[in-house]
């Protein structure tokens, strides 16, 4: 009976995965501008995969790739954010300029700083 539920909500949990990286892709299609496209590549893609390694390790029934996969889902969360956080920073500063709908621009005193050196 417990595995059977153990199966179910294993189920749910990576359909919800999918829905979640499926939402992560058609945003990358979709959106305007490269820093719109990282942000939902980076955090639906993370939800994503994170929830499909969750449910990895409740339908595998096995103590070592459950560890394991716990071990992914902690370096996925931990990694995504700040290489996200990198690429949009170095695409800023290469000139990526931010869509015309953005309202702020933090960075754009240190841009200017940077293009005069």
């Amino acid at each position: 009976m417990l595995s059977q539920l153990l199966v179910y909500f294993g189920c749910t949990v990576l359909v919800c995965g999918a829905a979640f990286s499926f939402l992560a892709a058609v945003g990358v299609l979709r959106l305007p501008d490269l820093y719109t496209r990282m942000h939902a590549a980076s955090k639906a893609g993370a939800v994503g995969g994170g929830l499909v390694l969750l449910a990895v390790a409740f339908l595998s029934q096995d103590v070592a790739v459950s560890l394991r996969a716990f071990i992914g889902i902690s370096f996925l969360l931990l990694t995504t954010p700040v290489s996200a956080h990198l690429l949009a920073r170095a695409g800023y500063f290469a000139g990526h300029s931010p869509n015309k709908n953005t309202i702020l621009d933090e960075f754009g005193s240190a841009r200017e700083k940077s293009q005069d050196r």
